[in-house]
């Protein structure tokens, strides 16, 4: 069965960032004061000292970084948050990562294995795609499967090591 990979917010990450450096969070960079934002923002410059006229265009992000600050999820969240009570719950850890050229804190899910005890302050971590959920497609009348369903990808935040 092939599913569709969709992206849980368009324009917010590329699995093919134009420079070959494969998965990539995108941003916007304002041609007048360099500021740089994520997530992005195509409307107006955000930083209130840039002198204005300047033009945003998208940039890929620093696909590494450092632990900022991490902890655990262990609960299911509360309305008004979607969530299948019938499902059971699966605790996951979230980190907050400061880019490493940008120096901006972004707030992801680690990757499937990584845990609590498997992070630190300060530690090598780079951005990688995952996936959130999983449609699992309709049954059509006779039984069959009436769509492919859905992959709903998002980042995630993996160690790299201390080879740097």
């Amino acid at each position: 069965m092939a599913r569709t990979r969709t992206p849980v917010v368009s324009g917010w990450f590329t699995e093919d960032a134009p420079d070959g450096g494969g998965f990539r969070l995108l941003g916007t960079r304002c041609s007048a004061c360099t500021a740089v934002f994520f997530p992005r923002e195509d409307a107006y410059c955000r930083n209130p000292h840039c002198p204005g006229g300047g033009e945003l265009a998208e940039v890929p992000l620093s696909p590494r970084g450092r632990v900022w600050s991490y902890t655990d999820g262990r609960y299911r969240p509360p309305a008004p948050y979607v969530s299948d009570p019938a499902a059971p719950w699966e605790p996951y850890t979230l980190v907050a990562v400061e880019l490493e050229a940008e120096g901006m804190v972004v707030l992801g899910q680690a990757a499937p294995g990584v845990g609590v005890a498997d992070l630190a302050v300060g530690m090598a971590v780079e951005v990688v795609g995952g996936v959130l959920n999983e449609d699992a497609g309709t049954t059509g009348a006779s039984g069959t499967d009436g769509s492919d369903g859905t992959v709903w990808t998002t980042w995630q935040f993996r160690p790299v090591g201390d080879a740097e």
